[in-house]
Formats: structure tokens, sequence, C-alpha cells
């Protein structure tokens, strides 16, 4: 790596956010779904005037809004910084070339990693104060595909996305959200770790062509009360299995409420020698498909989680406002954030579960 970052004040804030982390909890922001949908957008809402006769239906394309209606992502982000989010991400989490496939606007996913950035950007930097910044994580989802699994029963082998395409399609979402201006890569909601390792791969492959790099986070979900990610792992095989990144953080976000996810989180921050994060739900879906966990309840799980010494960076997924995260601010405030454990050298294999050789 030789060349200089060509985007101004990305370095300094970096070395910002490395330091912050060091001595604080740093609050992330929540979701971008249940902050869209308070809107009850309709078919024209989504398509705005610029895709006014788009020959496919939109509605619930929620990253399409950076470029149809920015004012409502700009409005998003201002509220979760408002709230007290110091890292807010883009809204870009489905802004894959394969994601979008389904509207057919596979040809714009750049653009909207691109503005998605910008937006942010633009938003953090007039929220920030001068011994304060606010950051950008580039949000990259899963997609909708995925790499280990067969989409047919009957067909054990068959796949419906390989390697190559995925690592291409993360890799030029990556490129416009560090042109548009984010400070980290942060690829999330990981269900699947061939997808993630893709991911990983052309990240890495992109800070070599470009000849500098900016921090890259992980976060993986874990499905059920089983303990595993969707492709079968537990927590302390996905880090096994992705530690060689060399992540800023890593942990674990979406499917679970904060009663759920805590044991899983606590192996994770036992094992994962960089800084923790974790965004739970707002608890289980309801029979309406809402979420019941209010503000104040999950506010009380993240207190004892910090002060338990799980966490460096919180925040919120699904079903969380930016009340919640005024609340989660509010509870980790002038809590001593989680120790990065020293691990000693040794042999650590992962399958579906960890495996580390006795010296």
């Amino acid at each position: 790596m030789s060349a200089t970052d060509p985007f101004p004040g990305r370095p300094e804030r970096i070395s910002a956010l490395k330091a912050a982390l060091a001595e604080r909890i740093v609050t992330l922001d929540g979701a971008a779904g249940t902050f869209i949908q308070s809107y009850g957008l309709d078919e024209a809402g989504y398509r705005g005037s610029r895709f006014g006769d788009w020959p496919s239906d939109v509605k619930g394309n929620n990253d399409l809004l950076i470029l149809s209606r920015p004012e409502i992502v700009a409005e998003m982000h201002r509220a979760y910084l408002a709230a007290g989010a110091e890292i807010i991400e883009t809204n870009t989490f489905s802004s894959t070339t394969i994601a979008q496939a389904d509207y057919g606007m596979e040809a714009l996913a750049y653009e909207m990693n691109v503005e998605g950035a910008r937006l942010a950007r633009a938003e953090a930097d007039k929220a920030s104060e001068p011994n304060r910044p606010r950051w950008v994580a580039g949000a990259v989802g899963p997609t909708n595909r995925t790499a280990s699994i067969s989409p047919d029963v009957n067909d054990p082998a068959k796949r419906n996305v390989d390697f190559d395409a995925l690592v291409a399609a993360y890799g030029e979402a990556a490129r416009g959200l560090i042109e548009g201006g984010a400070d980290t890569i942060l690829i999330e909601t990981i269900f699947d770790t061939l997808n993630a390792k893709a991911a990983i791969y052309a990240v890495r492959a992109l800070f070599d062509e470009l000849g500098f790099e900016v921090p890259v986070m992980l976060s993986v979900t874990i499905t059920d009360q089983s303990g595993r990610t969707l492709s079968g792992q537990t927590a302390e095989a996905f880090w096994y299995s992705v530690r060689h990144a060399r992540p800023l953080s890593v942990g674990i976000n979406c499917a679970l409420g904060p009663d759920l996810m805590r044991p899983f989180v606590a192996d994770l921050a036992r094992v994962a020698d960089c800084y923790l994060s974790a965004y739970p739900n707002a608890g289980l879906p309801n029979a309406f498909g809402g979420y019941d966990e209010t503000p104040s309840t999950m506010a009380k799980h993240l207190d004892e989680w910090a002060r338990s010494g799980l966490l460096n960076i919180v925040g919120g997924c699904c079903g969380t406002t930016p009340d919640h995260i005024a609340a989660f601010a509010r509870a980790v405030k002038g809590v001593s954030p989680r120790s990065v454990p020293v691990t000693l050298p040794a042999l650590r294999l992962s399958g579906l579960e960890p495996f580390t050789l006795a010296r």
C-alpha cells in the first residue's frame, strides 16, 4: 500500500475512530427499513420523478430511495445522528448487482453506492464536532443468494450464484462506497460464510488496486437459538473462518432480540482479538410483523452487556428507531469498553465447529 487516500479528511477520521474505540463504547445507528417504512410509501413514492416510467415494480426497494427520494434517506441519517449515533450506515444494504436484479436495476448499483455514501458523508460532516467526528460505515449486505446452500432440496449440488459473481458484485459495491466517502466497509448480516469470504476477497483485491485501504467491519447473523449461521457455523467457528481479514471489528446483528442474542455475543467476545459490535433486533417479529422491544427494555439488556465487558460498538437492527439509539447511547455512556483479548498463537481451524490444536 503506497498510494495516498484521495478523499479529504478520511485518514484523519479513521485514526480518530480507532482512538475512540480504544477509549469508549461507540454508538452505531438503527434500522433503515423501519425508518423508511414509517413513511408508508406506495409505488409512486418509491419511483419519484426519475423512475416514473420504470418497466417493473420498485416498491420495497429501499436502496432506490438514494436516487429517487434522497431527502428521505438524508432525514434518516439526521435522525440517527441527532439521537446520538456516532457511526451511521449507508442505505446500501441491497446495492449490489445481484440484489438489484430483482428490479432490473443492476446497472444502477454502483451509482447507489456512490450516492449513498455521499448522502451519509454530508450528514455526518454536518453533525461532526471539532473533537468528535461522525463516521460513515459503507454497508454491504449479504445479497439474496447463498453460495453454500442449494436452492433445490432435490439437487444438493445446485447453486444460484458462484464465488466469482459474488466477488464482482461486492467489489463494485465497495468501490462505490469508498469513492463516495465511506470511512469503513461494513460487511453485515452475514448468513453464509462463503459469501462473506467472497466479499472479503473482493475488498482486499480492491485495496491492492487502489493502493490504500479503509477499515473492514464484519457482522454475522445467528439465525436462531441453535447458535449457528444459516450455513451452519457457530459464532466461534465463523470467527476462525474470517479472522484472516484482520477486521477492525466483528460482531452479531439481526435475527434475534437482545435476550436471545447475548450468549452468542459472549462467545464471540471471548475469542475475537479485535473490537466487538452488536446490534440486535427489537425482539422477534410479533404476529403482525412488528417488534415489541421498547427503547427502555432493550437499553436494560445493553447496559448489562456493556457492564459485563462485551461491547465496543452498539446499535440496533430491525425494529429499532432513533428513540432506541438514544436510549442505547445513554445506557453505555461512561461505561468502559470491552478489552480486546490477547490470544496465544495456536492452530485454529473451523468447519461447522471450531477446532484449536492443543499445544
